[in-house]
């Protein structure tokens, strides 16, 4: 079956249990007066539109590329876990509102054993199910369906505090009923603002999955004379749409015919392999003249005593315009990254000072 139909077969489970998990709990909450139970039945109503707005969003993210969207629509489903993460925000607040208004104004709710079973089965029907739909996602990469299964595994922990919260009244005769609805609020709230963050972070562009670079990284190094892998940069168009670029290192003797031979095995290896697209993949040369080693080492030595500089590669000396380039990759956490390259420089054309120095400030895009 296809990532597309696991999805919306996912979806369409999660709107049938809601629907029914969202009736009965709005049942019980009217007859006994339960505020708490009454928000967690709306809370399951806003799981049915997620999950309809994930189904509609999974149709959309499918369509085949086109000349105005040639990386295709797969980011749409970033956009679906803003508008789901809205929605739920939206849920929270008017729900934190009514609580509120319970706790100004209190009214006794009336419990029995029927609605206390109804709510220990819900339960266990939204274990079942966050667990079934948080699996799911992870196994298609889908992060809608695991934030749908991570808020269901949350609404099972809701539920069992109404259902604590009941029998505390049962017993002793305490009401906690607004109190424990305001808490709810929050937590609503909390979560649509979590699934918010992580899809406007998704739509910026954010630090590819060390995981996945690491194996393509590896995949690359498995090519006879690839020394260094470098510069790896992804950019994703929906969760299963990489496309990106590579710098690699090897010898100098290699011919055009050569390269472009193993530039097109590399390119194909990694698709299969690790299903990324390499747009480009640029070269570094390595050079085995001892004077070039003599520099390179020398010069590493240098640079790599300074806290943030994460990596220098790329190096060439070229003697008769009497120039040295590499690139420096200093890490994001620097106070000043600019300031603190203009540093590291100045120490190396110290130590070079009839070279001219070409060196690129280099960012750390992937693991």
């Amino acid at each position: 079956m296809s990532r597309e139909k696991i999805i919306i077969r996912t979806g369409f489970i999660g709107i049938i249990a809601n629907v029914f998990l969202a009736g009965f709990k709005a049942v019980i909450g009217f007859i006994t007066g339960s505020i708490a139970i009454t928000l967690d039945a709306v809370n399951n109503l806003s799981d049915v539109l997620s999950s309809v707005i994930t189904i509609v969003s999974t149709k959309l993210a499918g369509k085949k590329p086109d000349k105005n969207h040639p990386y295709g629509h797969g980011r749409i489903e970033y956009m679906s876990a803003i508008v789901i993460s809205i929605i739920i925000m939206y849920a929270g607040i008017t729900a934190l509102i009514e609580s509120i208004k319970k706790i100004i104004e209190p009214t006794a709710p009336e419990y029995n054993a029927v609605s206390l079973i109804i709510i220990a089965v819900a339960v266990v029907v939204k274990i079942i199910l966050g667990t079934y739909v948080k699996k799911t996602g992870e196994k298609v990469n889908s992060d809608s369906l695991v934030a749908s299964g991570k808020d269901a595994l949350m609404d099972a922990i809701i539920s069992a505090s109404t259902l604590v919260a009941a029998v505390i009244f049962m017993v002793w005769g305490i009401s906690l009923e607004a109190w424990l609805g305001a808490v709810i609020s929050i937590i609503i709230i909390k979560t649509g603002f979590d699934m918010l963050r992580d899809g406007v972070s998704s739509i910026l562009g954010k630090r590819v999955d060390g995981e996945l670079a690491n194996e393509i990284k590896k995949t690359v190094l498995s090519f006879d004379d690839v020394t260094g892998v470098y510069d790896l940069i992804l950019h994703n168009y929906g969760p299963e749409n990489y496309i990106g670029s590579v710098h690699i290192e090897l010898p100098d003797t290699y011919t055009m015919n050569e390269l472009d031979l193993l530039e097109r095995k590399i390119a194909d290896k990694v698709y299969c392999d690790n299903h990324v697209i390499l747009a480009g993949i640029g070269v570094y040369s390595r050079s085995a003249d001892n004077e070039t080693q003599a520099m390179l080492n020398n010069i590493r030595k240098i640079v790599m005593r300074y806290e943030y500089v994460m990596q220098m590669h790329g190096f060439a000396l070229n003697k008769e315009e009497k120039e040295i380039r590499f690139d420096l990759v200093i890490d994001f956490a620097a106070p000043d990254r600019t300031a603190y390259f203009k540093q590291v420089l100045s120490e190396v054309q110290q130590a070079y000072p009839e070279y001219r120095l070409n060196i690129a400030l280099d960012s750390d895009f992937s693991d």
